[in-house]
């Protein structure tokens, strides 16, 4: 199955990293967030990506580029200019970095891949998130139901300190995940070729054309979780990840 990964944004939120880099190049423990989130698809064996690039997408290829050159080790014969791989060692990943343009939406990167991707079910997300969702379980849920889409709807941990009153009194301070409803979009998205209908050009949004028009016609299914989520928005979001991954508490490796 073929997975969309929607990697071309601004992210001028995280300006002190995306001035020079684009937001899923932004590293966490050493490799860049997309890396982590193709890890998740490729162990569910989701292992054909689509990348659909913008901003700065040049460092993303650049990136893919060496990182299958210089895997494991080589040979290189200074006289004659040729290197010879041995023992390369790189993930069975196949991996289309598709320019989308640097202005278009979300929705219309998507509608640029229709000649690829308009014959079967298939998957997408942005490329600034990271959970623990059992991927097997999305599809089977997405499939259950016979509807053109399926989101992964999360709620995720509040930003500020909750306070719970007692009269006048804050009987209890918490930083707890958001109780009640609070559930929000947290990517992860299933699928059918029949989305391009909702999808007009590069000015179509996902979430404010496509998925509105899908829920109105019945056409959108949410699929609830629970567990771990967490996007990167913000230098507090990176330092978060961060800190779980080289504290070997990162929730989202879900691969050995």
């Amino acid at each position: 199955m073929k997975v969309v990964i929607l990697a071309g944004g601004l992210g001028s939120r995280l300006a002190e990293e995306t001035e020079i880099k684009p937001k899923p190049m932004v590293e966490i423990g050493g490799r860049p967030i997309l890396w982590h989130i193709m890890k998740h698809y490729a162990h569910n064996a989701f292992n054909e990506f689509f990348v659909a690039l913008g901003y700065k997408g040049e460092q993303i290829k650049r990136y893919f580029l060496d990182y299958s050159n210089l895997s494991g080790s080589m040979t290189v014969n200074l006289a004659s200019g040729t290197v010879e791989s041995r023992s390369r060692e790189c993930e069975d990943w196949i991996i289309h970095l598709m320019d989308t343009g640097t202005e278009t939406h979300t929705g219309g990167r998507i509608k640029r891949l229709e000649p690829w991707l308009k014959d079967a079910t298939f998957m997408a997300t942005y490329g600034d998130g990271v959970s623990n969702i059992n991927l097997e379980e999305l599809l089977k849920f997405h499939r259950s139901h016979g509807r053109v889409a399926t989101v992964t709807a999360v709620r995720p941990p509040a930003r500020f300190g909750g306070l719970i009153f007692d009269g006048d009194l804050v009987s209890e301070f918490t930083e707890k995940p958001q109780i009640g409803e609070g559930w929000i979009n947290g990517g992860f998205l299933v699928f059918e070729p029949g989305v391009f209908d909702y999808l007009e050009g590069d000015e179509s949004s996902l979430e404010a054309d496509a998925m509105e028009r899908l829920a109105a016609d019945n056409q959108l299914v949410a699929y609830r979780h629970e567990g771990f989520w967490q996007c990167m928005d913000t230098m507090r979001d990176m330092r978060l990840l961060q800190s779980l991954w080289h504290s070997n508490k990162a929730p989202w490796k879900v691969w050995e």
